[in-house]
């Protein structure tokens, strides 16, 4: 008799598109492992990330909004919530593997470091081969030892934009589109919440092109994502979309990410994080160590960790955006 797991796979060889990537097919783990009865691999990789540690402390990590007064800004963790359920609307449409999709979407940041982006240019200048992304591959297979299948791990190390190899599955393509698609809109959505931007300050190909609303956004990007894809051997969106949504990210960038930071603010991050990486590698002699235990910390834990290791208050953190 067929176990859970056994009669999922045969599912999946009979229902998902012949270009997606199937769990009886996998590529392994490092070290074996007994497959389990009721689940797949990547069932049981989507588990494991769930109840990791670094997938906790995603709640208490900036997004954007560093330290926000108000209930509704996203962090760290909405923001891998919403990345997942884009990636998983979109696997679903094109019969792709929605297990290995989830797992990848929801491990694609455990690597990120407090105060947002701005906090891991500080470690990326004190360990210049710092990369949240590879930090969120060296947190399953070292740190964490989650022994992930290969191929969760590939589409978490290569998710970002700036890696210059694409996920080798069609399930990690999706979650690199699915990371900037939802950012792409929650931030204009926070930033929008915060009176920092309007509708009317908005790019004409965000509005015309995207849309004017934060569904009809979203609607429009993974529409076209679906039936661009639809008959291809890689994920993309059309022209037109790539563009506007290019031209939003610039806008993002240029109005609200870098350009609403104060100098007080950054020195406050550069000062906490920087006393904290050069205080813990001079205890232990190892950059490295000190890396995965400043780069690991939550925002409020690194502002406390500073005023035990300097036994004074930490420099103020004003309510401020961080791209």
């Amino acid at each position: 008799m067929a176990t859970p797991r056994e009669r999922i796979e045969q599912v999946e060889r009979a229902v998902l598109s012949p270009r997606a990537q199937l769990a009886s097919e996998s590529k392994g783990r490092d070290d074996h492992e007994d497959e389990d009865d009721l689940r797949t691999c990547y069932q049981r990789d989507r588990d494991r990330i769930i109840h990791s540690k670094a997938f906790r402390r995603l709640a208490h990590k900036t997004q954007v909004f560093l330290a926000p007064e108000g209930d509704h800004y996203r962090v760290r963790l909405t923001h891998t919530l919403e990345v997942t359920q884009v990636a998983r609307t979109i696997a679903r449409a094109l019969g792709l593997n929605e297990d290995l999709t989830e797992a990848i979407c929801l491990g694609h940041d455990l690597g990120h470091t407090p105060f947002g982006h701005l906090g891991e240019e500080v470690v990326a200048r004190f360990h210049p081969s710092f990369k949240h992304n590879l930090q969120s591959v060296r947190i399953v297979e070292v740190l964490e030892d989650l022994n992930l299948t290969w191929e969760v791990r590939d589409g978490i190390a290569n998710h970002t934009w700036s890696m210059p190899t694409m996920p080798s599955t069609l399930e990690g393509q999706i979650a690199r589109f699915a990371d900037r698609i939802a950012y792409i809109n929650h931030d204009i959505d926070d930033a929008m919440r915060a009176g920092i931007l309007t509708d009317d300050m908005l790019p004409a190909a965000t509005v015309g092109v995207l849309g004017r609303t934060h569904a009809k956004r979203i609607h429009t990007m993974v529409s076209d994502l679906v039936n661009t894809s639809a008959d291809s051997d890689s994920i993309g969106v059309s022209d037109g979309v790539f563009e506007a949504m290019a031209e939003t990210r610039q806008f993002l960038f240029d109005e609200f990410y870098l350009g609403r930071v104060g100098a007080a603010t950054q020195s406050a991050v550069e000062t906490i994080l920087g006393t904290l990486l050069e205080h813990h590698a001079g205890s232990d002699a190892d950059q490295v160590a000190a890396v995965d235990y400043v780069a690991g910390m939550t925002d409020r834990f690194a502002i406390r960790a500073y005023e035990e290791v300097t036994s004074g208050p930490a420099p103020s953190l004003r309510v401020e955006v961080l791209g």
